[in-house]
Formats: structure tokens, C-alpha cells, sequence
């Protein structure tokens, strides 16, 4: 990698990051005079927004969730010249969502920002994804676990599709979003 490469992926990581950590969630309710982290779940995500404002805020809030991911790994995918600092960059923004220096560190559970990263290097994967959320979700009435589903099955055609550096990013991605689902998932195993 030339000066200026190493220059530019310090540049998009840093972008990526900060973009990522914009809390559209916390800012959007309280537009509406509603602090979003005491209502429903204390989530600042697009669910949670559209538990308490409705499907039309929530909707707003997770395509700009999205956005922050998408919008750093395509800029990425377009300037910088190996797949591998495509990953980082798309993973820094996700980090970057759920540990948000405009909220003390905390933030969401990473998913709408994961969503906007694939989407851009891997449409396809996404749409089975999206599939793969809407069955887990109407078997398990539990968003979390439909989350967790889709995630699961862009990891596994990143593999399947020798994807490399992006089945590595798309498997840290699953082991982190399990993290943030960790309180979710443990509520599901005690009232299983």
C-alpha cells in the first residue's frame, strides 16, 4: 500500500467510526419530546423507536442506521485497494453504532448499521438475510432472534461464496451482534 493509501484508510476508519456512532435514534425522539433510552427496551435502535413513535419514525431511524453503515464501506469499496479494509471500515462503523461517544459508549445493537455495510458489499447476501429475519422473527415473535438469523446467513454465503476477508468481517459481525443480543437472548433462555 502506497503513503496515501495508508493515509486514506486512517481517514475512512475515522469517518467510519464517527459516522457510525451518530445516535439518529436518541436525536429523532427527542424531536418528538420522548428520551427514546427510557422508553420500551432503553434501546436506541430503529425496533425500539418504532415500539414507541410508531412504524413510520422507526423506519425513518433505521434507514439512517443503515446509512451510516453503507455510506463508509462504499466509499471504501471505491478508493481503497483490498477487501480486507473494506471489512474494517464497514466493521468500525457497526462498533462505532454500539459504542457511541455521543452517549457515554453505550449505543444500539449494531443490526440496521450491519444491514447497510452488506448491502453494499454483498446485496444478494441481504436479500436472503432479510428472508432468513422474517422467518425467524414469525416463528419466534422476537426480533432479536430474527436478527441474529439474518446475520447468521450472510456469514454462512460469505463462506459459502469464498468471500474471504468479508466472511471473516461477516463472522466478527455475527460474534458481536450475539453480544449486544446477549440481555435478549437470556430473557429468551429463562422464559424458554
Amino acid at each position: 500500500m502506497s503513503e496515501g493509501e495508508v493515509g486514506l484508510t486512517f481517514v475512512l476508519v475515522g469517518f467510519a467510526y464517527l459516522l457510525g456512532a451518530l445516535p439518529f435514534g436518541v436525536w429523532i425522539a427527542r424531536m418528538r419530546g420522548v428520551e427514546i433510552q427510557e422508553h420500551g427496551s432503553g434501546n436506541t435502535g430503529a425496533t425500539n423507536v418504532a415500539r414507541t413513535l410508531g412504524l413510520r419514525i422507526g423506519g425513518a431511524v433505521l434507514v439512517l442506521d443503515a446509512a451510516k453503515g453503507a455510506l463508509p464501506t462504499y466509499l471504501a469499496l471505491t478508493y481503497l485497494p483490498h477487501p480486507a479494509l473494506v471489512a474494517l471500515v464497514g466493521f468500525v462503523a457497526i462498533l462505532g453504532h454500539c459504542l457511541s461517544p455521543f452517549l457515554g459508549g453505550k449505543g444500539g445493537k449494531g443490526v440496521a448499521t450491519a444491514l447497510g455495510v452488506f448491502l453494499v458489499i454483498d446485496p444478494h447476501a441481504v436479500g436472503l438475510a432479510v428472508l432468513a429475519f422474517v422467518v425467524g422473527w414469525r416463528l419466534t415473535r422476537v426480533p432479536a432472534v430474527g436478527s441474529l438469523v439474518g446475520i447468521a446467513t450472510i456469514f454462512v454465503a460469505q463462506v459459502a461464496w469464498d468471500r474471504g476477508p468479508y466472511a471473516v468481517m461477516a463472522a466478527a459481525t455475527f460474534a458481536w451482534l450475539v453480544w449486544t443480543h446477549r440481555t435478549n437472548l437470556a430473557k429468551l433462555y429463562a422464559n424458554r
